[in-house]
C-alpha cells in the first residue's frame, strides 16, 4: 500500500467485476455534443488499459458538468467514443446509471469488457446540492441508491478520480464502505507527485498563483508559506489585483469595481493579513495591462487611467517572473496572469508559459485554465508534470485530507 491505500498491484481482477469512477468532466459544447478537450480522459487510459487487459470486467461511472454549472450538465455518450478511440476497444456505452437496463448489461459482461454508465450526475444523490445540503457520511452515501443497486454486483472498487477527490458523493466515497478499494495508476501518480511538492521541493521553490478563484488561492498561499514549502509566490489575475488593493495600490477604478461586482471585497483583509506576514516573499506585478478599443495599453502601478480595468500584467512584471522562474528548482503554477484567451491580454501568461518551457526547474501546473493554457501555447511536453485536478488540487495543497483519500483508506482495509 502507499498512503494506506491499496494500488492495482495488490488487486487480482482476471472474471472479476470491477467498478471504476474515473473523471472524464471536459468542456462540451450542448449544442454539437462534442467535446472542447480530452486531456482528462487520455489521463485515465493506462488504469482502464491496465483493468482491462488483466481480464476485469470493467463498469465505468463518471460525471459531466454539475447541476450548479448547467452548461457542461450532459451525456457521457461522447466520452465512451473518445475512449474507445484511445484505447483500440469499444467501450460501450449504456444511458443508464443504476436501472434495470444498465444491472443487466453489467451482468451480462466478459472478461475485458469495457461498458461506460451514464453521467452520474443524472442522479439525485450525486448532485452537488444535495451533497451540499445534505453533507451525507461516508456510511450513509454507502445507503444511497447509486451504491445499493451497483456494489452487489462487483468485486472491487477502483477510483482514479484525482480530480474530483475533493467531492463528497456517494459514487466517489460511498462504495468504500461495502468493497475491497484500491487507487488507479492516475490518482496513484497525482498523489505521489504533489506529496512529493509539498514534502521536499528542490529550492527554490516558487508558486505562480492568478487566475480568479480566490478563496483557493488564498488558502493555498497561506499554506505554502506557512509550511516554509514556498520560497516565492508570483502573483496575477485578480489574485494580485486584490493584493495591490490591499496594499493601497492605485490600480484603476475599473478593477476595484470588478472586484466588489464578483463579491471578493471580503478578500481585501484577507489579503492584508497574508501580505502583512509574508510580503517578503510575495511578488507583486510593478505593471499592469488595460486595453483601449481593444488595443493593449500599459503602465506602472498607480500610473494606470483613473477608469482602467487591469486584465494582465505589464511586460516588466512578465520579465521580472521569468527570471524568478528560470533560476527556480521547482515551480508550480495554477492559474493564468489575465485573461489569456484574448489577444490584446495574453502577454504575461504567455510568457510565463515560456519560460515554464525552458526552465530547468521540476514544473508542476494544474487547474482547467492552466491546463488551457499548457495546451494553448503547445507546452505540454515541456512540463515535468500535467495534474489534471482543479479544485482536488487546490484543497491538497492546502493540507486538508480529501474525502476520497479517508474513504480509500477505509476501504483499502477490506479484505481483497
Amino acid at each position: 500500500m502507499r498512503f494506506g491505500i491499496r494500488t492495482l498491484d495488490e488487486l487480482d481482477v482476471n472474471g472479476k467485476t470491477v467498478l471504476c469512477r474515473i473523471d472524464i468532466n471536459q468542456p462540451v459544447d450542448r449544442e454539437t455534443g462534442t467535446l472542447k478537450s480530452t486531456a482528462r480522459i487520455e489521463a485515465c487510459v493506462p488504469t482502464l488499459k491496465e483493468l482491462s487487459e488483466k481480464g476485469a470486467k470493467l463498469v465505468l461511472m463518471a460525471h459531466q458538468g454539475s447541476d450548479i454549472e448547467y452548461k457542461n450538465f450532459y451525456t457521457t455518450e461522447p466520452h465512451s467514443k473518445v475512449l474507445t478511440e484511445l484505447l483500440g476497444k469499444e467501450v460501450e456505452f449504456i444511458p443508464d446509471v443504476c436501472g434495470p437496463a444498465a444491472i443487466e448489461k453489467i451482468k451480462s459482461l466478459e472478461p475485458g469488457e469495457i461498458l461506460l454508465l451514464d453521467n452520474v450526475r443524472f442522479i439525485s444523490e450525486e448532485q452537488t446540492l444535495f451533497e451540499q445540503k445534505l453533507q451525507l457520511s461516508h456510511e450513509e452515501q454507502a445507503k444511497t441508491l447509486v451504491v445499493r443497486k451497483l456494489a452487489p454486483l462487483a468485486d472491487y472498487y477502483v477510483c482514479d478520480a484525482f480530480a474530483a477527490a475533493h467531492r463528497d458523493q456517494p459514487s466517489l466515497c460511498g462504495f468504500e464502505e461495502l468493497l475491497p478499494s484500491a487507487m488507479g495508476r492516475l490518482f496513484e501518480k497525482e498523489y505521489c507527485v504533489l506529496s512529493e511538492l509539498m514534502e521536499s521541493p528542490e529550492r527554490p521553490c516558487t508558486f505562480v498563483l492568478g487566475g480568479s478563484k480566490i478563496a483557493d488561492a488564498f488558502m493555498m498561499m497561506e499554506t505554502v508559506l506557512g509550511s516554509g514549502v514556498a520560497d516565492h509566490i508570483l502573483t496575477g489575475g485578480v489574485v494580485a489585483n486584490i493584493l495591490l488593493t490591499a496594499t493601497g495600490a492605485d490600480i484603476g477604478q475599473g478593477s476595484v469595481d470588478f472586484i466588489y461586482k464578483s463579491n471578493y471585497g471580503e478578500y481585501i483583509d484577507k489579503a492584508k493579513e497574508i501580505y502583512a506576514k509574508y510580503g517578503d516573499k510575495i511578488e507583486l506585478p510593478t505593471d499592469l495591462a488595460y486595453t483601449v478599443n481593444g488595443e493593449r495599453k500599459e503602465a506602472k502601478v498607480g500610473e494606470l487611467p483613473k477608469d482602467a480595468s487591469a486584465t494582465d500584467i505589464g511586460a516588466e512584471t512578465a520579465a521580472a517572473y521569468q527570471d524568478c522562474i528560470r533560476s527556480s528548482k521547482t515551480v508550480f503554477v495554477n492559474g493564468p496572469m489575465g485573461i489569456f484567451e484574448e489577444e490584446p491580454t495574453e502577454y504575461g501568461t504567455k510568457a510565463v508559459w515560456d519560460a515554464l518551457g525552458d526552465t530547468e526547474a521540476y514544473t508542476v501546473v494544474g487547474g482547467g485554465d492552466s491546463i488551457t493554457a499548457t495546451n494553448k501555447y503547445g507546452k505540454k511536453d515541456d512540463i515535468s508534470y500535467i495534474c489534471t485536478g482543479g479544485g482536488a488540487l487546490i484543497r491538497f495543497l492546502t493540507g486538508e485530507e480529501l474525502p476520497v483519500v479517508k474513504a480509500l483508506r477505509h476501504g483499502s482495509q477490506i479484505e481483497a
